[in-house]
């Protein structure tokens, strides 16, 4: 499978947020990566489906992986972000009432599906939502906060989830989300994961194409 580079947007200036997104395109990104929380399943208070449109208007083509850190309405939040033009959506296990029927309306709505776990949920906890999955992503960061440090079991946590994943014949990305940076992306790339959220790591930079490129030659150095 690619290896995806995903800026993740919360750390990027907000002022001029279309420039920032087309700026890391141009630098070599695969996929904008969108923080979504609603001050109840996290503390923190994010964007919206708004955002999603209006970027979506000026990037047509723009590959946008939506990542749903809410407690209330989720499956209203899925469809709204679904009509806004998400490309991938995943959702946490315990968000959602009937998360099963959730990834199937994603998957219907040609809108890859997936399902995130928190550092302290049990890697086997996919195994239900196997069937109906697009992607994994493992969240090496308590999520609600950007700039975190990466939690070092989480590497352990990947080589889980590619185990299971490859027990079961999957083609299912493995994601990986919180401080990810040049210095452990190729070790995350090892353990399995194949898509990579990056915030102040490439918006906390002066050289946007440096830091993806960094990325990319660290992960390379693995094979």
């Amino acid at each position: 499978m690619p290896y995806l580079i995903a800026p993740s947007i919360l750390a990027a200036d907000f002022a001029r947020l279309g420039d920032e997104v087309e700026a890391v395109m141009n630098a070599g990104a695969d996929v904008i990566h969108f923080d979504v929380m609603d001050s109840h399943y996290v503390p923190s208070l994010t964007i919206g489906p708004l955002v999603l449109e209006s970027l979506r208007r000026r990037f047509p083509e723009l590959p946008v992986d939506v990542h749903l850190m809410v407690k209330h309405e989720t499956d209203q939040l899925v469809r709204d972000f679904v009509n806004a033009g998400a490309s991938y959506i995943s959702i946490h296990p315990d968000s959602a009432a009937d998360p099963i029927q959730l990834l199937k309306y994603i998957r219907a709505s040609n809108v890859k599906a997936g399902i995130v776990l928190n550092p302290d949920q049990s890697i086997a906890t996919i195994s239900p939502y196997l069937g109906y999955l697009d992607y994994l992503l493992i969240m090496s960061v308590y999520p609600g906060k950007g700039g975190q440090s990466f939690i070092p079991e989480s590497t352990d946590r990947l080589r889980q989830a590619k185990y299971i994943l490859d027990a079961a014949n999957s083609r299912i990305d493995l994601e990986v989300d919180g401080g990810i940076k040049s210095e452990n992306i190729g070790d995350v790339a090892q353990a399995g994961a194949n898509m990579f959220v990056a915030g102040t790591a490439i918006f906390g930079t002066p050289n946007y194409a440096d830091a993806i490129q960094g990325m990319r030659a660290r992960i390379e150095s693995i094979n």
